[in-house]
């Protein structure tokens, strides 16, 4: 056999073995999904009557990149005050070292967007409990690279076609790595460093890990 037919079988053997964990992936997703709901329900419910409080919705749809660059409507319990969009905008205006910090990060260290009930949603990471929904339809994955919006691909450079060859997670090496604290830069090795070394046994230690880094709200905002 040539050097050239072995790589070949090499690489044809290694992309089965990426089609099985994909597999195995999503069934451990359906499942751990519907189960997560049907404990979590009174969790929801309660969430929810205390964000409609302001007579605003309840969940908030904001569009991001899926898998193979399909865009889907991901997933949260709404945490900003009605016009947040408006408000955003006359703060930037207003703040020049915030604008900065805006187009480095998509995050601010103080957002004025946010509500008082929103800020503690966020901070335990509850906000995100409905992309639950987002994984039983298959659009996100329990473990992945945090979902990301179309402006935001431009951070990644070459590491584009990895995010986008794998499902966004609710969690995943960026969250229990620091998720604030992390650099964009950082969270973008983090990504292409999941991608690189996927694996059932990597999806389970980061899901083993993830409730005591939600709990110590470290890099939470």
């Amino acid at each position: 056999m040539s050097s050239v037919e072995a790589q070949r079988r090499g690489e044809a053997l290694l992309r089965h073995r990426r089609q099985i964990t994909h597999l195995f992936k999503r069934l451990i997703d359906i499942i751990g999904a519907a189960f997560l709901v049907v404990i979590l329900a009174p969790v929801f419910l309660v969430i929810s009557l205390l964000v409609a409080l302001d007579g605003g919705p309840v969940f908030y749809r904001h569009r991001r990149v899926g898998r193979y660059s399909v865009p889907f409507g991901c997933l949260k319990f709404r945490t900003m005050i009605l016009g947040a969009d408006r408000c955003l905008d006359e703060y930037l205006t207003l703040h020049p070292e915030a604008d900065h910090e805006w187009q480095q990060e998509q995050k601010l260290t103080f957002d004025p967007r946010i509500t008082p009930i929103g800020r503690f949603l966020r901070r335990t990471s509850l906000d995100e409990l409905p992309q639950l929904i987002n994984v039983l339809f298959g659009e996100m994955s329990l473990v992945g690279p945090r979902p990301v919006t179309e402006g935001e691909l431009r951070h990644y450079g070459n590491a584009e076609e990895d995010y986008l060859s794998v499902r966004p997670g609710i969690t995943g090496l960026w969250q229990i790595s620091g998720r604030n604290d992390v650099s964009y830069a950082q969270r973008v090795a983090l990504d292409q460093t999941y991608v690189s070394k996927l694996s059932l046994w990597g999806d389970a230690v980061i899901l083993l890990k993830t409730p005591a880094v939600v709990l110590s709200k470290r890099g939470a905002r």
